[in-house]
């Protein structure tokens, strides 16, 4: 009897436990991109809501946008969330968020807020990207219908994916990453940029995406770097291109270099790692940055002859060379402004945590006389399906 008793006991347990924190689909607006912009008073906060059903039943046919955008301000971020309800018939559900706009503004004046606030939300994961609206406000960013895909959010993310993996200037960041630089000692974050190829008010007509050549299209542009929690300054692609190949975030992307005679070659990257090396030099703390690459021959608009011995050592040479001049002007550049995106003092610290003690406090000027040295080693494996230029034959 005392068994049957307790066979019950458990029965019911898992019978009246059930979803007891379940969330019903029609009660609640799947948000899928959000834009943080500063106003006066506080924040204006903007969020991309899925319409279910449209995206179910439009199938490319016209009909009502895929997506709304509600807009809201209120004097801190999660003020504003709440008070979508006062216009959303339905809950703001944070879930599936997979875009995090920052207007520019409001990144030079600080988004540690914004970051305290996602990260303290239950609902919100951590696998969405984070960009700045680049001389434009987050809320434009998000106003803007897209051509390829239904919901803007989601080919923001995924052109942001993409680009990532094969062009070195723009980098995918994640929330995780985001806080991980922003608590790093000796290290200072970088977030991608995006803007608007067109005038704002054309970015959410019709219009937009019934043209072959879109008017307003959204494009990631070079990387912006913080100090602290606020942007500082934008860096060139060059300087962006630099910091993915010193920090070993690169996939595979593409440089072209000029021929000795005229023309261009270019070169894919297929492989590409970096290491960051702390050592002590008559006391004080040195720098090596060491990079390989293993390039493809991907287009070559000069006469050279490939198959001819020695042109490829000697091409090899010249990259590693341009590399090498590469990395150092980014890091030159990065001194001026006092901002060490590239974590050597993070390397530092980690092989040398009493000198760091020493020096820590005062990084910022420390890291603008840190001697640092760039060694590249470049290697080209294959010439592609013919082996000489056009020019040359």
């Amino acid at each position: 009897m005392k068994g049957i008793k307790v066979l019950l006991c458990i029965v019911l347990v898992v019978i009246l436990a059930g979803c007891w924190d379940r969330k019903e689909l029609n009660d609640l607006a799947i948000a899928v991109g959000i834009g943080i912009d500063k106003v006066q008073g506080g924040y204006q906060v903007s969020v991309q809501v899925v319409d279910p059903a449209e995206v179910a039943a439009n199938k490319g046919k016209p009909g009502r946008s895929p997506v709304t955008l509600f807009t809201m301000n209120a004097p801190t971020i999660l003020e504003a969330v709440r008070k979508m309800t006062t216009i959303s018939p339905r809950k703001i559900y944070m879930a599936h968020t997979r875009m995090l706009i920052f207007g520019e503004a409001v990144a030079r004046e600080g988004i540690a807020p914004v970051v305290d606030f996602v990260s303290r939300d239950h609902e919100f994961r951590t696998d969405f990207y984070i960009a700045i609206a680049r001389g434009t406000t987050a809320r434009n960013i998000l106003r803007v219908i897209t051509p390829l895909e239904q919901i803007p959010s989601t080919e923001m993310f995924a052109s942001l994916e993409t680009s990532s993996k094969v062009w070195a200037p723009t980098a995918a960041i994640t929330m995780d990453q985001l806080i991980t630089d922003f608590t790093s000692k000796g290290k200072q974050a970088v977030l991608t940029g995006v803007r608007l190829t067109g005038p704002a008010s054309e970015g959410d007509k019709r219009k937009n995406v019934e043209q072959i050549d879109s008017p307003v299209l959204l494009q990631y542009t070079t990387l912006a770097a913080f100090r602290g929690d606020k942007l500082i300054n934008w860096l060139s692609e060059a300087d962006s291109k630099a910091y993915s190949y010193i920090t070993g975030k690169v996939k595979s992307t593409v440089g072209s270099m000029p021929c000795k005679g005229g023309g261009l070659l270019t070169l894919e990257v297929m492989h590409a790692d970096a290491k960051i090396d702390a050592t002590m030099k008559n006391g004080a703390p040195e720098v090596i940055v060491h990079i390989g690459l293993e390039n493809d021959i991907g287009e070559v608009q000069c006469k050279l002859d490939l198959t001819e011995k020695g042109t490829i050592k000697e091409l090899e040479k010249e990259a590693e060379t341009s590399l090498e001049k590469l990395a150092t002007k980014a890091i030159a550049n990065a001194k001026k402004h006092g901002v060490d995106i590239y974590g050597f003092g993070e390397a530092i610290h980690r092989k040398y945590p009493k000198v760091w003690k020493k020096i820590g406090s005062n990084w910022e000027k420390e890291f603008t006389k840190l001697p640092v040295h760039v060694i590249a080693d470049v290697k080209i494996r294959r010439l592609g399906t013919i082996n000489n230029a056009f020019e040359e034959k």
